[in-house]
């Protein structure tokens, strides 16, 4: 790693005119960083400056391949040794930029740590839990005696919430779940009380209800550390809630940062105000389309002249593109906070009032025609009747013996109309998978009905009914990029299904070339590999190629989670315009609650194996009657700091059970904030059986299976 410090070696480096304020904890100043490429050399990271205090918390938000991670990780000095890294990065005054490994292995881990990504990665498989928390605590802290550090981890797991801290000590990263992995690492983050943390995208893939429970325990440590807390994410409703101030940043750059409330309520940057127009949300009904940001972040090897948001920006000149743009002081910074609100943007007087819809081209939302029919009234694409999915649970390795049944899907029905959206949500593991990939089996021998069209799963046998069922079901996958053949074009990957239908290669030829079109990409973007796109353009050719034998319905598996929020706004906009072009219908398996309300029309929440509540869209979201429905929506971050503070939220306790081990009765039983306040006799109830599914009110379309959803919640499960 080549580290070049500033001229004055240690304080502010050449170029930065921002003073070191005297209570900063972490101070950086005009960060760069640059890796030795192939093509050239990538500027990763051009001239970030910020301060943390104690007890303050940081967001730094912006697309993948902004530079928020790389930043943190010049920080804690762990980039390869090909970085080249200059500028200033000062510790309670102290230098840390010039430093060897070993020098900085004395900060890392006790003064600064950092809480990674991926927990199954970080975590040493070979080595128990408590092991490598006692790791951390014996490197800092050489004269600790055994019994002591012992006795320091097993508080650290319970300050945490792994239940049973002491019992656990022994067991291995993969006896834990992915929630209870992430508290490890934040045990082992907070081990020596560490003045500064960085928390890197730790919630990214865990479910909402398990985020919830991972934000709770990261303020926790905050308010028993007092550390200040860098928080890298793309999700700026995690943000809203947790950070006193925000840094955006674009290709490298800082582009706008200041007081949170002041970022949220009037963005000053075109690109925040995109960022935040992209953003599907939880708590409303509106329909409008969201704001997608048109092109791609630019290649750092040669970035463009001037702002480099300028070929994607709406309101660009040719002033935007002569030269560096400077950060603009939009306020005064209060006492409370380390910066002014400022925006590298020559702009900001227009960006006054105006929401994303006002400078950012969206494309306007009909709705489908259908949509004005009575939904009974309109046929029906897909009927799902008492679907069971069970797997045996054997032992034995010779003669082997059933010793259980997990019970993945147990007894779900449902159907889905012309021009319909309907959804399915739950945590990991709740079913909504494997009942997805059950419809698309489509098999004879499946208990249950599965009716699409007029074709059945009890006549699957037959070539007739399997090809209908085949050109009328198609599927988008999650991952665009493991779905496409990498060695096959656009053109080969989109004509395959067209050939297996005994098309002319002129009749494919122009349906080809009238697909690209519908998905909105370049007809002469056909003869390319999948290589040579971008992850949201991947996905519109996966689009398109489930559009190719006119299906009546599209599965959708998690169809935008992989994407960043600017592209996933262009993918929900042009599902929602081929719903009401095509008459297409869905059905989506998301947890991603705020796409789910954006784009459904019916929902329903599915846990271990069972529909708990089901209905349109807005009924369901907007008066929740299930607690698990409850505690879902109140998980979910609102891009809103004044909502999203002032909410209260459901945290339920422990993991999802698994399906061999689901509790007698009501399966939510032993999670249930309800249940646990329950007297004794209507707790027997819950035990006795799995409730049926009743409506909501007179003739509504929404139910919910709960035995007593009006009962009051208890105000100890209830975080502000």
């Amino acid at each position: 790693m080549t580290i070049n410090l500033g001229p004055e070696e240690i304080g502010l480096p050449a170029g930065s005119g921002l003073a070191v304020p005297s209570d900063a904890v972490l101070s950086v100043r005009d960060l760069n960083v640059r890796f030795n490429t192939e093509n050239g050399i990538n500027h990763a990271v051009r001239g970030i400056d910020f301060d943390l205090r104690p007890g303050q918390t940081l967001g730094i938000v912006g697309e993948s391949g902004s530079g928020k991670s790389v930043s943190s990780m010049a920080v804690m000095g762990l980039l390869p040794e090909t970085a080249d890294i200059t500028g200033s990065v000062q510790y309670r005054g102290q230098e840390l930029l010039g430093l060897s490994d070993k020098a900085m292995s004395k900060y890392r881990g006790k003064d600064i740590s950092m809480v990674f990504q991926d927990p199954l990665s970080s975590l040493t498989p070979v080595l128990t839990i408590g092991q490598q928390i006692i790791e951390t605590l014996t490197i800092h802290n050489p004269g600790m005696s055994k019994q002591a550090k012992e006795a320091r981890t097993v508080e650290l797991l319970g300050l945490v919430g792994i239940p049973s801290p002491k019992d656990r000590l022994r067991a291995f990263p993969h006896e834990f779940s992915g929630g209870m992995r992430q508290r490890v690492m934040i045990a082992i983050a907070i081990a020596n009380d560490p003045a500064v943390l960085f928390a890197d995208e730790c919630t990214t893939a865990l479910d909402v209800t398990i985020q919830a429970q991972v934000l709770e325990v990261l303020k926790a440590a905050q308010q028993e550390t007092g550390a200040a807390v860098v928080m890298i994410t793309h999700d700026l409703g995690v943000v809203a809630g947790m950070a006193d101030e925000i840094m955006v940043m674009y290709a490298g750059r800082a582009v706008e940062r200041g007081p949170v409330e002041s970022i949220y309520v009037g963005p000053r940057m075109p690109y925040t105000l995109g960022l935040l127009g992209a953003i599907p949300r939880v708590d409303t009904s509106s329909k409008n389309s969201l704001v997608p940001i048109k092109g791609t972040p630019p290649n750092l090897i040669s970035p463009p002249p001037g702002c480099a948001f300028a070929p994607r920006c709406p309101l660009a000149s040719e002033e935007c593109r002569t030269g560096e743009i400077p950060m603009v002081t939009i306020g005064a910074a209060g006492p409370e906070h380390g910066f002014a609100h400022q925006a590298a943007c020559i702009k900001t007087g227009q960006l006054v009032g105006v929401n994303a819809h006002d400078v950012f081209e969206a494309p306007e939302l009909t709705g489908s025609p259908l949509e004005r029919l009575p939904r009974l009234e309109r046929t029906a694409v897909l009927r799902v009747a008492d679907l069971t999915k069970h797997f045996p649970l054997l032992k034995g390795a010779l003669f082997k013996r059933r010793i259980g049944t997990v019970k993945a899907v147990d007894g779900v029905s449902f159907d889905i109309r012309e021009g319909e959206c309907f959804s399915i949500v739950g945590e990991s593991g709740c079913g909504k998978t494997t009942t997805l990939l059950e419809i698309m089996e489509f098999e004879r021998g499946q208990p249950g009905l599965i009716q699409i069209g007029e074709a059945k799963n009890s006549e699957a046998k037959s070539v007739d009914v399997r090809k209908v069922v085949r050109r009328d079901l198609q599927m988008v996958f999650q991952d665009p990029t493991g779905a496409l053949d990498p060695r096959f074009t656009v053109f080969e990957a989109l004509s395959e299904p067209l050939e297996n239908r005994g098309m002319s290669k002129a009749e494919i030829k122009q349906r080809i070339l009238e697909l690209m079109r519908l998905v909105g990409l370049q007809p002469d973007f056909v003869n390319r590999f999948p290589n040579q796109f971008s992850g949201g353009q991947r996905q519109r050719i996966g689009i398109a190629r489930a559009l190719a034998t006119n299906p009546k319905l599209v599965a959708l598996d998690e169809p935008v989670s992989a994407l960043d929020v600017s592209v996933q706004a262009g993918v929900i906009n042009l599902l929602e315009q081929l719903k009401a072009e095509l008459g297409l219908s869905y059905l989506m398996v998301s947890h991603d609650l705020s796409v789910v309300r954006h784009i459904s029309n019916r929902v329903a929440v599915m846990y271990l194996g069972k529909i708990v509540e089901i209905g349109d869209v807005e009924q369901v979201f907007d008066d929740p009657k299930h607690p698990y429905t409850k505690a879902l929506l109140s998980a979910i971050p609102i891009p809103d700091p004044a909502i999203e503070r002032s909410r209260e939220r459901i945290v339920l306790k422990g993991d999802l059970p698994t399906p061999l081990d689901a509790p007698p009765g009501c399966v939510f039983s032993s999670r249930c904030p309800i249940f646990a306040v329950l007297p004794e006799p209507k707790r027997e109830k819950c035990r006795g059986a799995m409730p049926d599914l009743v409506p909501a009110g007179a003739g509504d379309d929404h139910q919910h299976a709960c035995l007593f959803p009006d009962h009051e919640l208890d105000q100890a499960v209830l975080v502000n």
